[in-house]
């Protein structure tokens, strides 16, 4: 082929002209008759030359191949126009329409450039996002105003917990994936948040997902997000899920054994590759998250029941610390208690204080719900209590049933914790002197000074 440009060639080296132009390109007469149409238009519209070239832009039109077009309106004003076209790949193009007029005046030509506004779509898509991820960050500030007082993830006293500190803030300065293990309630969730304050991510996001609060059929599409109509009742704009919004910062998911297996497949896929798709997406994206899992389930045995992938199992098992329950490490009780207490009275402007007692009875009980227990115990005890003494009397019988400090105490002690207690129900049931004298058959005044005594009146 002759690659100089001629008279001959010259239509060839128009096209190619076309061709190299990023925009679409689309030239039709004064009659609607399609043209030329470049490379550009082709890859935009999802058309091919053939399907466009001698027809007309309208009978197109009709076709369903396009859905405004813009030839009639400039040949009946001669002047520019713009419009926004939906093209059959479902891409929002924007189409800028042009005049070319002959010698009369008259137009000869309308030429169409046609410019990919999917990036602008996204963009605003982002912004729906970023506007989400405020949203959460303000939950977020919400809760770490609500805790006040004093942090409960440094009341630590006890060696094992010391030790578990210690590897905890060397693990901190890593990415490594991080797996807790304890029963309920022994704080996995404040470690996770220390270990996330303590990392180079503290400036980032961080968000914690309880994977038995989420309902089997959301979990994907709350992890993963969706796109625009993925399902049923789906937001029509898509949503992000946690791992997107956790982007940069740490995503903490509790209770890990309980995801449903499909979901442990997706899950293994992002901790390995750091990307995944959205629900109903072929696109996929890449994420740039610390993880940190927690479960009070035996992963070991799961692993053998068939309930917990075992490539995951061995994924998460990076950096693992096996946190004790509260009654193993009894030196943490007082100092635990001590900043509950702190934290309720500062929240509800009160002034209650523990008995030395209270704090033996705490140190000796088995607390089965662990930190989570002793936090809504002394939650429930200011709240719910007028006097702002705590004494042995006002715990309930199951944190009595092992205290041995009721065993070294002598005689007239414990006739006087009886005492005081019996007293202090019959002035809650009756609000009466004279009643309860009658209810113990003694005279008003014994009951009146055993009353001021114990500070019940």
């Amino acid at each position: 082929m002759n690659c100089r440009y001629s008279e001959d060639n010259k239509e060839f080296f128009f096209d190619c002209i076309l061709d190299v132009l990023s925009d679409g390109i689309y030239i039709s007469d004064r009659d609607g008759n399609t043209l030329k149409v470049n490379r550009s238009y082709e890859q935009l519209t999802g058309l091919t030359k053939e399907e466009m070239l001698g027809r007309k832009v309208t009978d197109l039109q009709a076709d369903g191949k396009y859905d405004v077009i813009l030839n009639p309106e400039i040949v009946r004003t001669g002047k520019p126009c713009t419009s926004v076209q939906t093209t059959k790949v479902g891409r929002k193009v924007i189409l800028n329409g042009y005049p070319v007029l002959d010698e009369a005046g008259e137009v000869a030509l309308v030429v169409t450039f046609v410019r990919d506004v999917t990036v602008i779509t996204q963009m605003k898509e982002q912004l729906t996002n970023q506007q989400e991820l405020i949203d959460r960050y303000r939950s977020e500030v919400k809760y770490f105003s609500k805790k006040g007082g004093c942090d409960a993830a440094l009341m630590v006293h006890s060696p094992e917990m010391r030790r578990i500190v210690g590897v905890l803030n060397t693990i901190a300065k890593t990415d490594a994936t991080v797996l807790l293990l304890g029963e309920t309630g022994v704080g996995k969730d404040m470690l996770a948040r220390k270990i996330h304050e303590t990392s180079s991510r503290a400036n980032q996001p961080f968000f914690k997902v309880d994977c038995t609060s989420i309902p089997e059929n959301l979990v994907e599409s709350e992890l993963f997000g969706y796109e625009p109509g993925a399902f049923s009742g789906a937001n029509a704009k898509g949503k992000p899920g946690f791992f997107e919004m956790a982007h940069k910062g740490t995503l903490f998911l509790d209770e890990i054994g309980e995801l449903p297996l499909p979901t442990q497949a997706k899950l293994l896929r992002v901790l390995q590759d750091q990307e995944f798709m959205r629900v109903g997406s072929t696109k996929v994206k890449e994420v740039d998250v610390r993880f940190i899992a927690a479960t009070n389930r035996d992963l070991n045995e799961a692993v053998r029941a068939g309930t917990f992938r075992s490539d995951l199992f061995y994924r998460i098992q990076v950096a693992v610390l096996q946190v004790p329950p509260l009654r193993e490490r009894v030196e943490d009780i007082e100092p635990l208690a001590r900043c509950f207490l702190d934290r309720y009275n500062l929240k509800y402007r009160k002034k209650f204080v523990f008995s030395p007692d209270v704090y033996k009875v705490f140190r000796n009980y088995r607390w089965p719900g662990n930190i989570r227990e002793m936090e809504n115990f002394i939650q429930s005890l200011i709240v719910t209590r007028e006097k702002e003494m705590v004494e042995v009397v006002d715990l309930p019988h199951r944190m009595l049933h092992d205290a041995p400090h009721l065993e070294t105490r002598s005689l007239q002690q414990i006739m006087d914790d009886v005492e005081k207690g019996l007293l202090l129900k019959a002035w809650e049931t009756n609000g009466s002197v004279a009643e309860i004298a009658k209810i113990f058959k003694v005279d008003r005044t014994t009951i009146f000074r055993k009353l001021k005594k114990y500070s019940i009146i």
